[in-house]
């Protein structure tokens, strides 16, 4: 931006629009940048809200379930929801008699039933902490973007002053607003950003350990059963 640019600003041209349309090229690059990690970090986080309301509902049924009297339900599980995958894995495996005549007891198959589930259940969180890195990273760099625009109109501003050797407040103040516009926008990204991860973070920890649970019940009561294959033999 051209030092004496901010000088002939008018009292009229003090608002929001004004001072970013007179904004030096750079602050107004990092303006737009912080704007599209914004509305991307909007995005990720309306996505993940949805995910975890149904992520939530889809546990509540499924302890529900195991809690049944019977799990025969639980046998040919259609939940709508990729929990559904960890319930089938345990089942695959335990319809899955290791040796046609084998003896195996019911804590060896509780282990190997669980264990199947646990591993699909990794698979479902690190589908679940899809993108929450994101939010991450622009919780903690935006501020920095922004202070650097800061840093930049403010460098700017004052080599205006220089040129114009004039240091009276009407001067002085539309460089500093177009400085600091850039630290406000950057906090503006980030805020939000950070709130969201910690908060879907805890979700996913809290997810995870109902899952966790729900899995050793359905294991056990599930190692209690035979497997069709192994009634048929």
């Amino acid at each position: 931006m051209d030092p004496t640019t901010t000088a002939l600003l008018a009292p009229g041209d003090m608002s929001l629009w004004a001072l970013i349309r007179n904004a030096d090229p750079v602050v107004q690059v990092i303006l737009v940048l912080l704007a599209v990690f914004s509305v991307w970090c909007w995005a990720v986080m309306i996505e993940k809200f949805i995910d975890m309301k149904k992520a939530r509902q889809a546990v509540a049924r499924l302890e529900q379930a195991v809690g049944a009297p019977t799990i025969d339900p639980l046998l040919s599980y259609s939940e709508a929801h990729p929990l559904a995958r960890v319930v089938e894995a345990g089942n695959a495996e335990w319809r899955d008699v290791p040796t046609e005549h084998s003896k195996e007891t019911l804590a060896a198959t509780r282990e190997r039933v669980e264990h199947a589930m646990r591993l699909e259940l990794g698979n479902e969180v690190r589908r679940m902490q899809k993108r929450l890195p994101f939010l991450a990273t622009v919780g903690s760099a935006a501020p920095f973007i922004g202070l650097f625009g800061t840093v930049w109109g403010i460098m700017n501003a004052f080599i205006g002053i220089g040129v114009s050797h004039d240091t009276s407040l009407a001067v002085v103040a539309p460089g500093i607003a177009e400085a600091l516009i850039a630290t406000g926008v950057g906090l503006a990204a980030a805020i939000p950003a950070v709130m969201a991860y910690n908060k879907f973070a805890t979700e996913t920890g809290r997810y995870s350990g109902r899952m966790q649970t729900a899995i050793g019940q359905y294991s056990l009561r599930l190692s209690k059963r035979l497997p069709p294959t192994a009634a048929a033999g």
